[in-house]
């Protein structure tokens, strides 16, 4: 629980509602209702084990910020609770509810406790994958899927993994539920263009046949996707957008725009793996797990590749 003031405004409670809810319970000394909400506040602040935070303003020490939140949800009686998130006030509610509707408040707005294992989970299989255990990273996101299959997040980390770690039957399995979605989420189709790369890649010809067709015809374009989804599958990512770049020079609307496409896909791979990379070594060989969802704005080789595609469409 937090005492809120001029000076901790920003950074305990509009700054501190970015990472989780915050419940400001504005009250007074001489409020007897106040008395008998505070207890019950930090009653559930416990129960909620996290998923909230509690803070208290003392409306006579600071009335500027009682006055004004008051006037926003045209409020004149406290207890007043406001909760905050996301840096903004979002709701509120007045008076010393009983914990069944403040239960019910806070449950419109808080994440569920399954919400939150889920992202606990997700949050240590990031960490192992840093430390190189694959594995166990895999087993974390499979089991945050399992409590909650419409978390996006563990989806993509789970296809992530999976697929440089070259479990491309695993992949396909996790990707069908999302396969076919009205609107896609941009992370979920790159992997799944990088998936459908695997698979081609099975059974594809030779690199050295492929080059052969492709010397003998600039313009075959299914030889140098074939190429392409090669490299793709390897994550050798700036060979593949080579080659796909070789096609969109010479015929932008190929195959339904699907060398466009797969190039953006790639850079949608490589904007989620920019910021760090670690490797962890299998059986068969070494392969590249790529940790953390942050962009580097200044990264030159995704700045070189979106620059040739923007000079090549437009």
């Amino acid at each position: 629980m937090l005492d809120i003031s001029l000076q901790n405004f920003e950074s305990d409670l509009i700054t501190a509602s970015t990472q989780q809810p915050v419940l400001l319970d504005i009250w007074a000394p001489w409020c007897g209702p106040c008395k008998a909400l505070g207890p019950l506040l930090e009653k559930l602040e416990t129960a909620y084990a996290g998923r909230f935070k509690l803070a208290k303003l003392n409306s006579d020490d600071q009335p500027e910020i009682a006055g004004q939140l008051s006037q926003m949800f045209g409020v004149r009686s406290i207890p007043f609770c406001v909760l905050f998130k996301g840096g903004q006030p979002v709701d509120g509610f007045v008076g010393a509810l009983p914990e069944t509707e403040v239960r019910a408040f806070l449950d419109k707005h808080v994440p569920s406790a399954v919400d939150v294992a889920a992202a606990s989970d997700v949050d240590e299989a990031g960490a192992l994958l840093a430390e190189g255990d694959v594995e166990s990273a895999i087993e974390k996101l499979e089991a945050a899927l399992a409590i909650n299959p419409a978390n996006d997040v563990a989806r993509g980390d789970y296809l992530r993994a999976l697929l440089g770690a070259g479990r491309i039957e695993e992949a396909r399995r996790a990707y069908e539920p999302v396969a076919n979605r009205v609107l896609p989420d941009a992370r979920l189709d790159a992997y799944g263009h990088w998936l459908a790369a695997c698979e081609a890649a099975q059974r594809a010809r030779s690199p050295e046949d492929i080059g052969r067709a492709i010397e003998a015809d600039k313009r075959d374009f299914a030889a140098r996707f074939e190429l392409a989804q090669i490299h793709l599958s390897v994550q050798s990512f700036t060979k593949a957008m080579d080659e796909l770049l070789e096609i969109l020079m010479r015929d932008k609307g190929w195959n339904g725009e699907l060398a466009r496409k797969t190039y953006v896909a790639i850079l949608e791979v490589m904007r989620k793996s920019a910021s760090s990379k670690v490797e962890a070594t299998t059986k068969k060989s070494t392969i590249e797990i790529y940790i953390k969802d942050s962009l580097v704005s200044d990264d030159p080789v995704l700045y070189a590749y979106r620059r040739r595609l923007s000079m090549v469409l437009f």
